[in-house]
């Protein structure tokens, strides 16, 4: 048995983890778009490595794009065998891998007027909202912690990580010459304690793991410091300087953890009386079928639903969809909160946003997740102080607050912690994936500490024999 690292090797965005069993079997892990590298990251993501029609199976840990982005793509080019999931997992794929090929219909309409009016050949998109919604029919739905059969010789369970709605641990066992071999993938980490989510359970121990490392190198704050951050910096911008708040931000997981923030803020009477926008029609679908997964939110939010049935939403909250809508917040002349998508300010209404407020001492731009090093976000977030929006340059005069408590991914001393469940004695080998080099040797290091031994961090297409 094989398997080969073809994404998220040294880097965050495009986790695929290809695996070969002897009998010739490919079962893919995860099947993420590259994301944040220019021009390069079109061709990265057209060329997989493999012949997605020779794929049987793509286990999927979660629903982000830079894990599942690729399926339509793969789709497209022939893959006709199984996604395997979780039921949360399945439902969100629904809306963002259609509203993923709905971005790039509309990228390649915009990029094609540039080509076709320099004498070049248009491009089509790497693939379509069609096909990103014809891809769905592969999918099977699968409860947290049930052993599924995906034939005779390979089974997996999923187990929650809290990173995100349906995030999870794969556990696969693979049947090869009449031994089974246990394979783990974290997929991402969540963090101990969730807003939304319930927290991380315990895996089945495995002989391979398979890891992140995207926070290896760095500690964050308590939960409760970020609400009190948040809450300050609304007070500052929209009461103080009388500005925009402008918030880009995942549209699931994220968006729904500051508004479930400002919703409590509202029910205690401490949010001030500002109109917050969420815009982003993802984020919007995304909430609905949160309202419908309440297995997988934790007992804090549930006592919360017993006096306010909807902790998504409250007085001065307005959901965002249709684009004259959106672009009448362009020309809105009083203090408010934008919340858009993406996170990483990379692509969606939120580049609107930024274009039309960033060059305005008055608003603010904060940041509530990870920024891959090469995206507008971390640009920004560096101090840049002219950055390129739409090809034209900007000057950066707003104020800008980072908050990392609100992230997703656990940092290192709780990815420690959770895959600590495991028997290091019998782990034959650690995989570190999902993260930047600098952060997976401190990470590697920090493991070592700890009693983790074999410790690999694989490069872009190496491949490691079982």
């Amino acid at each position: 048995m094989k398997i080969k690292f073809l994404g998220a090797a040294r880097e965050v965005t495009g986790s695929k983890h290809l695996i070969t069993v002897s009998q010739g079997k490919k079962i893919l892990l995860d099947c993420g778009m590259f994301q944040g590298k220019g021009l390069e990251t079109d061709a990265m993501n057209r060329n997989l490595g493999f012949d997605p029609a020779d794929i049987d199976h793509i286990v999927l840990s979660h629903a982000h794009i830079d894990h599942s982005g690729l399926i339509p793509y793969l789709y497209k080019l022939g893959f006709r065998g199984s996604v395997v999931c979780t039921n949360a997992t399945r439902d969100l794929c629904a809306i963002m891998l259609a509203d993923s090929g709905h971005i790039h219909e509309n990228d390649v309409k915009w990029f094609n007027k540039r080509r076709i009016s320099k004498g070049l050949e248009p491009v089509e998109p790497i693939y379509t909202e069609k096909e990103a919604r014809a891809c769905m029919e592969l999918f099977i739905g699968v409860p947290y912690n049930r052993k599924f059969n995906i034939d005779n010789n390979i089974r997996v369970k999923f187990t929650n990580t809290g990173h995100m709605l349906g995030s999870s641990v794969v556990s696969l066992e693979i049947l090869e010459h009449g031994e089974w071999y246990k394979i783990g993938y974290t997929g991402d980490i969540g963090r101990p304690t969730n807003r939304i989510l319930k927290s991380p359970d315990p895996f089945p121990h495995c002989d391979y793991l398979i890891t992140e490392s995207t926070y290896g190198n760095r500690l964050h704050p308590q939960m409760q410091e970020a609400e009190g951050e948040l809450l300050r910096i609304i007070q500052h911008t929209c009461v103080e300087k009388k500005g925009k708040l402008i918030i880009p931000s995942f549209a699931i997981g994220r968006t729904q953890e500051v508004v479930y923030s400002l919703n409590n803020f509202f029910n205690e009477g401490k949010l001030p009386r500002v109109n917050i926008y969420v815009d982003s029609p993802l984020a919007v679908n995304a909430t609905e079928i949160f309202r419908l997964h309440t297995d997988c939110l934790n007992d804090r939010v549930k006592e919360v639903m017993v006096d306010d049935p909807d902790p998504f939403g409250f007085a001065s909250l307005y959901y965002i969809t249709r684009p004259e809508e959106s672009k009448k917040l362009n020309s809105l002349d009083q203090p408010c909160v934008i919340i858009s998508a993406s996170g990483m300010m990379e692509a969606g209404r939120i580049k609107h946003h930024l274009a039309n407020n960033i060059s305005d001492p008055k608003n603010t731009i904060l940041a509530v997740g990870y920024c891959s090093p090469v995206t507008l976000g971390a640009k920004i977030l560096r101090g840049d102080e002219v950055v390129s929006i739409f090809g034209e340059e900007h000057p950066v005069l707003a104020d800008v607050e980072r908050i990392e408590a609100f992230s997703g991914h656990g940092d290192y001393n709780e990815m420690l912690n959770y895959i600590s469940c495991q028997d290091k004695t019998k782990l034959k080998k650690v995989f570190l994936v999902h993260g930047e080099t600098e952060s997976q040797q401190f990470y590697k290091g920090i493991l070592q500490e700890a009693g983790f031994d074999n410790i690999e961090i694989p490069e872009q297409g190496q491949e490691f024999k079982l």
